[in-house]
């Protein structure tokens, strides 16, 4: 069917439709999850592809950190398997130097649609499994210097084939993992969210017809693109520069910098990361299909933030970064913690931005995406436990008002885990779940605050390791708005002294009268502290999230 024969209200009609398959296989994920990181943080995505690979719709609640994941899975899955794909296949694979994967432990699987016959495209999720083998618990671990130190590699296989699982497949994943029981609950939760979406998008080809739906998917990405190239057009056409830092890798490497022109042309922006360290020996190496998805986060963010995620904002997206640097890393590069340096991208947009729209972009987020593992044996089954979870931070002071605090922020829209599932689940006390008082930057908006959370394990020793990004570098304030306070991990020993960890601990060992602190970034403020009515300083202080001495230090009032 010719593409200026679709109806715009049919049309229409039916992209909300197949928004709600995609946004129902993430529900259906959620609920049947075992691990507290998919069924309570939500840390997954679903999304439907044509059959050339294209996404077409992405999951409302999904991560933009995955847009160019499952993208990349497609293309890995296309040129290896393109002429010998069968009706009940589902594929699976992580692995990002030869699977289109951003890191290990997100797990992406593919179920082809085929209508009479016909390949018409696919329903497709990937989920963040709470540990995937390696050498650490939970995957995430620093010091690691090589990607097969960080767990199981899975290439393009398929689990299923004309829809018989392959039993001897899903042994040798769960047989390299720890909690395997864990691990295979969350398999199949995926494996089922693929049949539901494949049922769903069956059914809206049944009320609309194959032609119409495989035009409609062309005629989504176009318009995607097509709005996104006119909200750029839109925008002041410059050069736009910004350079950034990461704190460290973990194993040898400090104030690792980001660089980035940008440059806006009419209704094209390129991205060009020249002058961007080279890989790294640990793991905050990112690959360039996870580069990509995070510019464009970015982007869309400032120019249209309810454009849709799908192939048409790939496009409209030119980026230089050459290989082997940071930002598009090779082979046998660890990529674990590649969410810190993906959020950092967002920075170093935003930063370079900050001139073109001063209205739109925000002060500097917490810029982390502070992780935290604990595993050990429950005292109470005698079984494996392990937990992990990527904690919230401040987000940036805002044009017209203050930042928002211990949030998840930018590429990372998970949740923060409640402390009732934590202890529920594991043999762990959260001794305190707090703000950090006086964390977020002074400004005439101030900045986000970051979150505290103690944590002791009960009646048992455990182990702990983390990974924390501006823990050195403090997240910066625009317009004269002051710095977000950096994050740091602490130990806390039997007599309740503190001593601090290293920034990206590999393994502590956690007595019972023991007790871990992470305490994550704040974020940056935005306008000068001069400009901060006495009313929002007035509820600083009586909210008790910023004390006296911080109010009179950075507003210079005696309250």
């Amino acid at each position: 069917m010719p593409d200026n024969k679709l109806d715009p209200i049919k049309l229409e009609i039916l992209w909300n439709g197949l928004r709600s398959i995609t946004d129902e296989m993430f529900v259906a994920l959620t609920r049947s999850a075992y691990s507290t990181n998919i069924k309570e943080r939500r840390d997954h995505s679903t999304a439907i592809m044509d059959r050339a690979g294209r996404l077409v719709v992405q999951a409302s609640q999904a991560l933009p950190i995955h847009i160019a994941s499952m993208s990349g899975l497609m293309a890995c899955l296309l040129t290896k398997f393109g002429g010998d794909i069968q009706e009940g296949d589902i594929f699976v694979a992580n692995d990002p130097h030869t699977a289109g994967g951003t890191h290990l432990p997100d797990v992406n699987m593919a179920r082809p649609i085929f209508v009479g016959g016909e390949l018409i495209g696919f329903v497709c999720n990937i989920a963040h499994h709470a540990d995937i083998g390696g050498i650490a618990p939970g995957s995430m671990a620093g010091g690691m210097s090589e990607i097969y130190q960080e767990g199981l590699r899975i290439p393009v296989i398929r689990l299923f084939r004309k829809g018989v699982l392959q039993q001897d497949i899903m042994d040798l994943l769960l047989l390299n993992v720890r909690i395997p029981l864990e691990r295979r609950g969350d398999y199949f939760a995926q494996i089922a969210a693929c049949k539901l979406g494949s049922q769903r998008l069956m059914d809206i080809v049944g009320h609309y017809g194959k032609p119409f739906l495989l035009a409609a998917f062309d005629q989504i990405i176009t318009r995607t693109e097509q709005r996104l190239r006119r909200a750029i057009a839109e925008a002041p056409d410059g050069v736009y520069e910004f350079e950034d830092v990461m704190d460290s890798d973990g194993i040898e490497t400090f104030d690792i910098p980001i660089c980035l022109t940008l440059t806006i042309d009419n209704d094209t922006v390129h991205f060009n990361f020249g002058g961007t360290a080279k890989q790294t020996p640990g793991n905050i190496n990112v690959t360039m299909n996870a580069t990509q998805a995070s510019a464009c986060y970015a982007l869309k963010a400032l120019l249209d933030p309810d454009v849709p995620n799908n192939e048409g904002i790939l496009k409209v997206v030119d980026i230089a970064a050459p290989e082997g640097t940071l930002l598009n890393a090779s082979f046998p590069a660890p990529v674990a913690a590649r969410a810190h340096t993906c959020q950092r991208i967002v920075d170093v947009v935003f930063g370079a931005l900050s001139k073109a729209f001063p209205d739109r972009v925000v002060a500097a987020a917490n810029g982390a995406n502070t992780t935290a593992v604990f595993a050990g044996t429950d005292p109470r089954t005698g079984s494996g436990y392990l937990y992990l979870e990527t904690l919230g931070g401040g987000f940036g002071g805002r044009p017209t008002k203050d930042g928002r605090d211990g949030v998840q922020v930018h590429i990372t829209n998970t949740s923060n885990l409640p402390v009732e599932a934590i202890e529920m689940e594991y043999p762990l006390l959260v001794e305190e779940y707090s703000l950090v008082q006086d964390s977020g930057g002074a400004g005439e908006f101030r900045g986000g605050m970051g979150l505290r959370r103690t944590v002791r394990p009960i009646n048992h020793q455990c182990t702990f390791n983390g990974v924390g990004e501006r823990f050195r570098h403090r997240p910066w304030g625009l317009r004269g708005g002051q710095p977000g306070a950096a994050g740091q991990f602490l130990i806390r020993d039997s007599s309740g002294r503190t001593h601090r960890l290293d920034d990206k601990p590999g393994e502590v060992r956690v007595m019972e009268d023991q007790a871990i602190i992470v305490e994550t970034p704040g974020a940056g403020g935005y306008g000068s502290p001069k400009k901060r009515t006495q009313d929002r300083i007035d509820q600083d202080l009586q909210s008790g999230k910023f004390s006296q001495h911080y109010v009179e230090a950075q507003y210079n009032q005696q309250t």
